[in-house]
């Protein structure tokens, strides 16, 4: 059939009409799902959503809490924070065509000296050139865009000044903040430590690494806040910190405020008691540098030590553990850490006394590292203070009894015959004759350790599947000498042990011989006062204990401590005898009209250190020789003879702690008034330091020379 144009045309625009209309449903079922959908949104969902909008709009603003106290043992504050409205610079962009950074940073000095001038504290002014200091404009110690503190405790006077010209004051801002402050008398600050900024403290330390990580509001730490880097500041970091408060506000999408603003007030940190008292502790430091004065320029050869630079002490209570005196000598001034930073002046300047001498290897304030390496560090040799373990080891492991009688001709030989090493006394190989172990040990006899336990030690051989070696390791880890302490402060040594890569070198049997008189390992003050405490107590290894209590900043006991036993050894009653009659009849100075019995050894510790010898005086003790208190351990390094160099130091410490508590039955108030100046009943006023804590024998000596 013919095809006719009209009907194409026909049949074409209904097609057209019908797809048109499809298209218009379409449309209208589109329409009507979405009024359908800005209903439920309005009526149903809107409240909901309203809600969300407004939950999303608020903005937490985290602020740093007060930092808590660290006291003496009777409440005398050692580090102490206030809170203060703090003035920080942002060093500014140079203009184009105008000033550069370091021409607005001047000219904003000038402003600030007048401001500071007229309205701030008159002991506090600041002239331009230290607030130009301050800036750290050649960024010596800040990145450029670290904002500066210049000030602290600024006065109402000076805040309101600043506040009402904020336009004249480009780059200045005004922070609340908490302010440590160290007690000006320096007490024990080694370890007490110091504070840092928590930008930089979290690079150096998995704590604060982990604690950047924290996303709660509460917990937060604040890049410019300030927290523990050593000692006690940063042991206990966690408890003195606090909580965080929060400033609360709702903003719109530009983020401007749109409403009252919440806040919530920081919680302040706890306070800590140390065991460390202050007068004991200041006692001994003044001792220390005092001795080392007169050592190095005495007239008396045996008492002369020309190189005596640094002196380190800790005297520990045998029952308890409680360090009442921990001095590293010379120490500094930790206000110098004011605002967590040091300056480069600062840092070079005391940059030996930093570190806590008695419990890692510090150095005498030498210049250069050549002039370093002709001196020897804190960590020494025990020398002839490790002879009273050596007899327990000797009698506890059989190789004689303490009624055996050995001939100190002064010299004993070993090795192979006709290639014997030999070891001397002192005093040219002074022979002692027949002696038992207890003279053994009054006498200093390195013939009678090294032949009687060192050699006889080696030539036994192994028992149980332990050689003679390895049960000497045994007996120095059971007594604290090669392991930590368990004092739990940050980067304290476990001291050097030597015998093992000596058998390696020469041989197990030298190993043993030089290890029985103190020559084969390196440990720290802290060990060797522990190792006294167990010599004193019969065995008990103490962890060092250094905070009595931790209480809330309201009064609230939080915490308590208890001592702590690490390990017991058990040896018969009759070889702590045989090695106390040994102790108590050593020679040594400074202790002539001692009121009390006491037990001690000497050591002369030798070192080849560059080109020459060194001799570093060691001295340990306890009192009462029964029923002990106290017990010292004093380190000189280049000290020489330890009854000269050390001993006397110890004297001092043992007065100072009669005189405060009493090594008898109560303290000593006329060596009290002797040594400190005062009446023990003394009424005082408070300091100011107080007010804003609350706020916020013989004269012969032990020559030994190993």
């Amino acid at each position: 059939m013919q095809d006719d144009p009209k009907q194409r045309e026909i049949d074409r625009r209904k097609q057209f009409s019908f797809r048109l209309n499809i298209f218009f449903f379409i449309l209208f079922v589109v329409f009507s799902v979405l009024i359908v959908r800005l209903a439920v949104l309005q009526f149903v969902e809107g409240p909901q959503l309203s809600a969300s909008g407004t939950k999303k709009s608020e903005r937490e603003d985290p602020i740093a809490p007060i930092r808590g106290n660290i006291y003496d043992a009777n409440g005398f504050p050692i580090a102490y924070s206030t809170s203060s409205q703090s003035l920080y610079y942002n060093i500014q962009p140079t203009v184009k065509g105008g000033k550069n950074s370091t021409e607005q940073a001047e000219e904003m000095a000038e402003k600030l000296a007048q401001v500071f001038a007229q309205y701030g504290n008159p002991d506090k002014i600041m002239t331009k050139e230290e607030i130009i200091d301050q800036m750290d404009l050649t960024f010596r110690r800040n990145y450029i865009s670290t904002p500066r503190r210049i000030k602290t405790e600024l006065t109402n006077e000076e805040l309101a000044y600043i506040m009402e010209n904020q336009s004249e004051f480009v780059g200045v801002n005004i922070l609340e903040e908490s302010v440590r402050h160290y007690s000006e008398e320096t007490i024990a600050v080694q370890l007490v430590g110091y504070l840092k900024k928590f930008r930089g403290a979290r690079d150096s330390y998995d704590f604060y690494a982990q604690k950047a990580q924290e996303t709660n509001s509460l917990y937060k730490y604040l890049p410019e806040e300030e927290v523990g880097f050593d000692g006690i500041e940063y042991m206990y970091q966690d408890m003195l910190r606090g909580t965080n408060g929060l400033k609360s506000y709702p903003v719109n999408n530009q983020g401007a405020i749109t409403g009252d603003i919440t806040i919530t007030n920081p919680e302040k940190g706890a306070d800590l008691y140390l065991t460390i008292d202050k007068d004991v502790q200041l006692h001994t430091e003044k001792s220390i540098m005092e001795h080392i004065e007169k050592i190095r320029t005495s007239s008396n050869r045996s008492e002369r030590a020309q190189y005596a630079t640094t002196g380190y002490a800790v005297a520990m209570e045998v029952e308890t553990g409680k360090v009442i005196a921990m001095a590293s000598m010379p120490d500094y001034d930790p206000n110098v850490w004011a605002g967590g930073s040091i300056s480069p002046e600062n840092y070079e300047k005391y940059q030996n006394n930093l570190s806590n001498g008695t419990i890692r290897p510090v150095y005498g304030p030498y210049k250069t590292q050549e002039e370093r390496n002709q001196h020897p560090s804190s960590i020494v040799m025990l020398g002839s203070t490790i002879k009273p373990l050596t007899v327990l080891i000797g009698l506890n492991e059989g190789l004689f009894t303490t009624g055996t009688h050995y001939n100190d001709t002064g010299r004993f030989g070993f090795g192979k015959a006709g290639h014997e090493t030999y070891v001397r006394n002192s005093g040219g190989g002074k022979a002692n004759g027949s002696i038992d172990a207890s003279m053994a040990i009054a006498k200093s006899s390195n013939t009678f350790m090294s032949a009687m336990i060192g050699n006889r030690l080696y030539m036994r051989g192994e028992v149980n599947g332990k050689s003679g070696l390895e049960i000497w390791d045994d007996y120095m880890k059971q007594f604290g000498l090669g392991v930590s302490t368990g004092s739990g402060l940050v980067g304290e040594s476990s001291g050097v042990i030597n015998y093992f890569s000596e058998a390696e070198r020469g041989s197990s049997q030298s190993a043993l011989v030089y290890a029985s008189f103190g020559q084969q390992g390196y440990y720290t003050t802290l060990q060797l006062a522990q190792y006294t405490v167990m010599l004193a107590n019969r065995g008990k290894r103490i962890q060092p204990q250094f905070v009595n209590e931790v209480r809330s900043s309201t009064g609230e006991l939080l915490q308590s401590y208890e001592p702590v036993v690490l390990n017991e050894v058990d040896i018969p009653d009759e070889y702590w005898k045989e090695i106390e009659t040994g102790m108590a009849q050593v020679k040594v100075q400074g202790f002539d009209g001692f009121q009390h019995s006491f037990n001690r050894k000497t050591g002369t510790s030798e070192q080849d250190v560059a080109t020459r010898r060194a001799e570093n005086a060691v001295f340990i003790a306890y009192a009462p020789a029964k029923n002990p208190k106290l017990a010292v351990a004093v380190v000189v390094p280049d000290g020489g003879f330890g009854g000269f160099g050390a001993a006397p130091i110890a004297r001092q410490i043992f007065d100072a702690y009669d005189a405060v508590y009493g090594l008898g039955d109560k303290p000593n108030d006329t060596l009290y008034k002797e040594l400190f100046g005062k009446d023990r009943t003394a009424d005082t006023n408070k300091t100011d330091a107080e007010d804003a804590a609350d706020d916020g024998e013989s004269d012969s000596s032990d020559q030994e020379q190993q």
